[in-house]
């Protein structure tokens, strides 16, 4: 009985079910769930949105693989004020009006639904600053709308998106994607495809709190380069160029360039970068189609690396067949896909006459051959019992202090010939020049030695009240007010500040972004606006011949060590002596730029080229010296230097009765000093802002406090209620 009611069917209502319409909150976490499928997505949205911005630097910070924190920073066109209500509504776009725009689009997003997606699946926070505006504004968003109105704020050029707590109230999906170094890995992958597609920008990606950036590109003009930096030298050695194209009506018009891997590269895995009119996107068809010529035409059926980029005409791709634009259908794609496959198979063909084996260089000096000798001897090595059990006449011929069945014993090791003029700097150089990834790179000897000299005279005291202190704001121009438990402490924020970013600029070696000049830089000007400087009277004409020679003679020497500049420091000076590119030290901190003649002169007088490890101290004191939180030029208009502008600042006309607007006679001496208060508003905010949250949070996570700071007024204890009262009449 029990098994004949358990059969039963179930009984089938008589009404069919109800239709209602969902809640419109339910609908858009549904639609954002298909647009944000995991982190990478939004990622992959943000960058895009930073492209689509003309921007030349994107910085990406991850925390938790994505899902607590995903910062993106660009120096786009930013996002005007107004349009910050509808910002993150769903189908809110700037990219087109009409569906017939969508034949002709160029631009990445076209949908608005990225940013209004990621509303309801996170918190959104957006800090903007447009051209002109002599602030930013920092506003966030839940579920499409803004939470408050926007807030005026100091903000770099740019764009600065946050999006935290990511699936927040999807906990499936959230407990799906519990691996945080499988997105990161993804996100780090997917950066990496924009870096060597879009080379006129930079590229950086580092999780929360890393001192170096695990993807870190420099804008280039070439794109092998651009592949060098990113995937090695082992790739980018192995590529050959490849071209297609066609200019039929009647069957396809495209155009294809990029780089295949020849006969010599070795992989497990298929590594295909597609771009089409410049996206990033998937084509199953091609990537099978290429698959198959490899496996015909190169032994052990090779997995192939490949970087293509298609240009076709705009009505000949339909971007909107994916919600997340991953893929797009193309007009005659099948006749597009054998053309390149057969392009592909000649390439390889013609260039599989011969296979290049690359020679492994060794040192045959004596200190390189024991310290190897020894290795294989130690007992306590498994792999060198291991080695004993193998036949003589089989051992790998590597050892020259162990003649056994050896070729290289009867080897006969010519003593090597040093130039004289070449220093160690030199010949380290030309042997770190051949490796790009970061990845695969060593630190220097030297640079090692000046990180450790760092760590060992770390002042313990000075380090906890750094990573446990809070800001509370400005005492003066120079001072800053913390507090740490139940102290007050003063704070020399310039003397801070040069100390982190030349431990930064040490920590950073060889890794750095980059901040490209918008006009090249002469370097004999600047050496001789510094020289100007230095004198007593800068109008006399005194000496400038003296100064013209030193001038010459300076940038000369520039000249001369542009190469390892720019390799080792990411300061690029070009073959006519002109200064054009400069390294990022510190996210979202930007030099002050009227500074620049100091920090070339010091390139020039201050270093020691002859030895290693001081060059790089000393170039790493000047940078640490130019990027010092210094305050401007321009006198503090919120203080006693508000009397420098008043001077000739405009005033109303007392003798206008009709228009109380109306400015009367101003001269040009006067609009000149108007806009110098306004630029000087806009820097000394823009220097509060970075102390408070650029250089303070850095300083928790990276800074190593020296000992000197506790003894040269750097940190100054408030210990009187007198000196406390004065610090807040000052504030």
């Amino acid at each position: 009985m029990e098994i004949e009611q358990s059969l039963s069917p179930v009984p089938v209502p008589k009404d069919p079910p109800k239709i209602h319409r969902l809640d419109e909150s339910v609908v858009n976490r549904i639609a954002a769930g298909e647009v944000i499928q995991r982190p990478v997505s939004a990622v992959k949205e943000l960058v895009e949105n930073s492209l689509d911005a003309h921007s030349t630097s994107i910085n990406v910070v991850v925390k938790d693989g994505g899902l607590k924190l995903i910062q993106v920073s660009d120096d786009g066109h930013g996002i005007r004020y107004e349009d910050l209500p509808i910002l993150c509504e769903r189908h809110t776009t700037s990219k087109l009006s009409t569906y017939e725009d969508l034949q002709s689009i160029k631009s990445m997003g076209f949908r608005g639904e990225a940013l209004a997606s990621m509303t309801y699946v996170a918190h959104v926070t957006v800090t903007t600053i447009t051209e002109g505006q002599l602030h930013g504004y920092r506003v966030s968003y839940r579920d499409g709308v803004m939470v408050e109105q926007p807030k005026a704020c100091a903000a770099v050029k740019g764009t600065q998106i946050m999006i935290e707590n990511l699936f927040y109230n999807m906990i499936a999906r959230r407990k799906t994607l519990q691996n945080s170094s499988d997105d990161y890995s993804k996100i780090i992958d997917l950066l990496c495809r924009f870096s060597i597609h879009h080379i006129n920008v930079s590229f950086s990606c580092r999780k929360h709190g890393a001192a170096r950036a695990d993807v870190h590109s420099v804008a280039t003009s070439s794109r092998l380069d651009s592949i060098r930096s990113v995937y090695g030298v082992s790739v980018s050695r192995n590529l050959i160029k490849i071209e297609a194209s066609d200019s039929d009506p009647s069957s396809s018009v495209f155009d294809m360039n990029g780089f295949i891997s020849n006969s010599n590269y070795i992989a497990k895995k298929t590594t295909m970068v597609l771009f089409i009119n410049d996206r990033l996107v998937e084509c199953s068809a091609l990537k099978r189609a290429l698959e198959i010529v490899y496996a015909a035409t190169l032994p052990k059926a090779s997995k192939p690396f490949v970087y293509m980029s298609i240009v076709l005409p705009p009505e000949h791709i339909d971007v909107n067949v994916h919600p997340t634009k991953r893929e797009v259908s193309l007009l005659n794609q099948e006749i597009i896909v054998d053309k390149i496959q057969m392009a592909v198979e000649s390439k390889l063909r013609s260039s599989d006459e011969a296979k290049i084996f690359h020679e492994q260089m060794g040192d045959p000096s004596p200190s390189c051959h024991l310290g190897t000798s020894k290795d294989l001897n130690d007992d306590s090595s498994p792999s060198a019992s291991k080695s004993q059990k193998v036949p003589v006449n089989k051992m790998v011929r590597t050892d020259v202090l162990d003649p056994a069945g050896r070729l290289y014993a009867y080897f006969e090791a010519k003593p090597l010939q040093r130039n004289v003029k070449n220093s160690t700097l030199t010949a380290v150089r030309s042997s770190v020049r051949q490796r790009r990834n970061p990845k695969e790179t060593a630190d220097l000897t030297s640079v090692q030695e000046l990180i450790n000299n760092i760590d060992l005279n770390c002042h313990s005291g000075l380090l906890d009240i750094v990573q446990h202190c809070t800001f509370i704001g400005m005492a003066d121009d120079i001072f800053a007010l913390l507090q740490h438990s139940t102290h007050l402490y003063l704070a020399n924020v310039v003397n801070l500040s040069k100390e982190l970013m030349h431990q930064q600029v040490l920590r950073r070696f060889a890794h750095f972004n980059a901040i490209q000049l918008s006009d090249p830089a002469p370097l004999p000007e600047l050496i001789m606006l510094a020289l100007k400087e230095e004198d007593l009277d800068p109008e006399s004409n005194e000496n400038d011949g003296l100064k013209a020679k030193i001038a010459e003679m300076n940038t000369e020497l520039l000249k001369e060590k542009a190469e390892m500049l720019e390799e080792y420091f990411c300061i690029y000076i070009d073959s006519y002596g002109n200064l054009s590119r400069l390294p990022v030290v510190l996210d979202q901190h930007m030099p002050d730029m009227d500074r620049i003649p100091e920090f070339v002169l010091s390139l020039g007088n201050d270093v020691d080229w002859e030895d290693e490890k001081c060059c790089f101290q000393a170039i790493a004191a000047a940078l640490g010296n130019f990027y010092a939180m210094n305050p401007p030029l321009l006198p503090n208009p919120s203080g006693d230097g508000l009397q420098f502008y008043k001077r000739r600042r405009p005033v109303i006309s007392p003798n206008n009765d009709e228009d109380p607007t109306d400015i009367g006679d101003v001269s040009v001496e006067d609009e000149i000093e108007h806009g110098l208060l306004s630029e000087a508003k806009t820097a000394w905010a823009q220097r509060e802002w970075s102390i408070q949250h650029v250089l303070f949070p850095a300083m928790r996570l990276f800074f190593k406090p020296q000992a000197s700071l506790a003894t040269n007024g750097t940190f100054v204890k408030v210990a009187s209620l007198e000196k406390l009262y004065k610090i807040f009449e000052r504030c």
